[in-house]
């Protein structure tokens, strides 16, 4: 299905009439670009680190965006958008530059497009990656299938920070070990783990759409027996002691829970870290060492680097 977007560029003064006059034509929906956004303190209930790039927003004014399904009647709704935008100077609403642009987008490029480019990838040793939708066949015995489904934003296992935490996981987890998985997302580096011989893996995040996408990675992948998923923030209230944690999260997360990683874990265990950017070595490797974690290797790929670190015997 084709959709027409229309564009205008007006004023803060004028968003909420504009999008009233979008709603009222027939749009589900309205995108907001207001530079505001980048001066915004912004609700972090999962952790989360928001960088908004001011290339993404106008220098003045404020961007409405909607979207009309393409039809005989689109381009007679786009002149009355016009003319009913144009109609609140009427009531001495201030609608700047009133720029209105219409652009065609195909729903393709929205839901199944990237697909396109998402193929099967080797990013270990042993492990492969292929998306669920794949069929995709073993090149030798010893390679491990993780079949994928990224769901709602978890991506696609083949980040570099993801790359390194498997590949720390395949030189440093040992068969029968457990796991605890901080962060799961997609469920992948459970899986992972799974795969590598764990005997138990604890999943867990506090997002509960990521709860719902590792539950049915996990199942994908014939694994539901060694990796339980559940809702939890970071290790609160984890009972259990590990032998190895894994955590492909935000660096300031990590340094966040470094004194609780140093008590849930065994004597002797590790934790495995990444999502780091190179300008947060320091702050991460000082927190685990703050901690009591010796830092046992340092990995890096690209602009990213893990860090593995040891609870001493």
């Amino acid at each position: 299905m084709k959709w027409s977007e229309v564009c205008i560029h007006t004023t803060q003064e004028a968003v909420e009439p504009v999008s009233n006059i979008l709603h009222e034509s027939g749009a589900s929906g309205v995108v907001i670009e207001d530079p505001e956004d980048l001066n915004r303190d912004w609700e972090t209930k999962f952790g989360e680190i928001y960088e908004l790039s001011a290339e993404d927003y106008p220098t003045e004014g404020v961007l409405l965006k909607a979207y009309l399904p393409v039809n005989s009647f689109v381009g007679e709704s786009i002149e009355e958008i016009k003319e009913a935008i144009n109609q609140l100077l009427v009531h001495h609403i201030d609608i700047g530059k009133n720029k209105v642009t219409v652009s065609e987008v195909n729903e393709e490029d929205w839901a199944t497009a990237w697909k396109k480019y998402y193929k099967p990838v080797k990013i270990s040793s042993h492990i492969t990656i292929t998306p669920s939708w794949e069929d995709y066949k073993r090149v030798h015995d010893e390679e491990l299938v993780i079949e994928l489904d990224p769901g709602m934003a978890f991506g696609t296992g083949t980040h570099p920070t993801t790359v390194l935490c498997v590949q720390s996981l395949e030189r440093h987890l040992k068969k029968g070990q457990s796991v605890i998985d901080v962060g799961t997302g997609s469920g992948v580096l459970s899986i992972a783990a799974a795969k590598l011989g764990a005997a138990n893996v604890d999943a867990l995040d506090l997002d509960e759409v990521a709860v719902e996408s590792a539950t049915m990675n996990v199942k994908l992948n014939h694994v539901d027996d060694i990796v339980t998923v559940r809702q939890n923030n970071l290790l609160e209230g984890v009972g259990s002691s590990p032998d190895l944690i894994v955590a492909n999260i935000l660096a300031e997360v990590i340094v966040k829970m470094a004194d609780d990683a140093f008590a849930t874990l065994k004597n002797g265990g590790k934790i495995i870290t990444s999502g780091i950017i190179q300008t947060k070595r320091d702050l991460v490797k000082g927190a685990l060492q703050s901690a009591g974690f010796e830092i046992d290797e340092v990995v890096e790929m690209e602009d990213w680097l893990a860090l593995v670190a040891k609870k001493p015997e």
